[in-house]
C-alpha cells in the first residue's frame, strides 16, 4: 500500500509536470497578481481533484458503462485539443492561450480542462483507483495536486521576483522557452493520437486494465 501510493502521486504530478503548467498559464502569470492567481489556480485544482477522484472510483465504468465509448476515442480527441494549442502556441505565442479559454469569469474551468484534466492524467487517477482503495486514492490524488498548486504558485512567486528587476530578460526567456514548450505540446498531441490508434486498432493494451 505505501509504495502504491507515492507511485500514484509520482505519476500524477509527473504528468500534470508544474514547470510546463507555468508555460501552459503564463499569461495569466503575467496578468495577475499572486492573490488572484492563487485563487483561480485553486479553483482549477479543485474541479480536476473531483474529476480524478470520480474516475478513480469508477474506472473503466465511466466509459464503457455510462458513456458507451472507447477509451481510445478520449486519447484522439485529446490529442487533437493539445495539437491546437501546439499550433497555435507556435504561431501567436501567450495570447494564443488567452483567446482559447475565453472570459476570464470561466478561467478555472478552462485552466483544469486541457491543462490538468487529459488521457495521461485521467489513465494516472483510474490506475490509483485499481491499486488503492477509494479513500486512499482520493488522498494521493489529493496530495499531487496540492503539490502542484504549490510549485506552481512558488514559481509566479520566482516570475514576479525576477520580472521587477529584469523585465526585459524575463520576457525574452518567455518567448524562447514558450515556443520550445509548445514543440514539446505538439509531439505529446501526435503521441496521443498515435496511442488512441493503435489502442483502436487492438496493438496497445488499455491504460488502466
Amino acid at each position: 500500500m505505501p509504495e502504491n501510493f507515492v507511485n500514484s502521486i509520482e505519476l500524477l504530478l509527473l504528468l500534470l509536470n508544474p514547470f510546463l503548467m507555468s508555460i501552459y498559464l503564463i499569461d495569466l502569470i503575467e496578468q495577475f497578481n499572486f492573490q488572484k492567481f492563487i485563487r483561480v489556480l485553486v479553483r482549477g485544482a479543485s474541479i480536476s481533484t473531483f474529476v480524478f477522484i470520480v474516475f478513480a472510483w469508477l474506472g473503466d465504468a465511466i466509459f464503457s458503462d455510462l458513456l458507451h465509448v472507447r477509451f481510445a476515442s478520449f486519447l484522439i480527441f485529446g490529442g487533437v485539443i493539445f495539437g491546437i494549442v501546439g499550433i497555435r502556441f507556435v504561431f501567436s505565442g501567450t495570447e494564443a492561450l488567452q483567446s482559447l479559454r475565453g472570459n476570464p469569469e470561466h478561467i478555472a474551468g478552462s485552466i483544469a480542462m486541457p491543462f490538468m484534466i487529459g488521457p495521461g492524467t485521467v489513465s494516472a487517477s483510474v490506475l490509483a483507483g485499481t491499486k488503492l482503495t477509494p479513500i486512499w486514492a482520493s488522498i494521493a490524488i489529493a496530495t499531487a495536486l496540492s503539490l502542484t498548486v504549490i510549485s506552481v504558485a512558488l514559481l509566479k512567486s520566482l516570475h514576479d521576483f525576477v520580472k521587477e528587476r529584469n523585465q526585459a530578460l524575463v520576457e525574452r526567456y518567455i518567448e524562447v522557452v514558450g515556443r520550445v514548450t509548445a514543440l514539446i505540446i505538439g509531439t505529446f498531441a501526435v503521441e496521443m493520437i498515435l496511442q488512441g490508434i493503435d489502442l483502436w486498432l487492438g496493438k496497445a493494451p488499455v491504460p488502466f486494465s
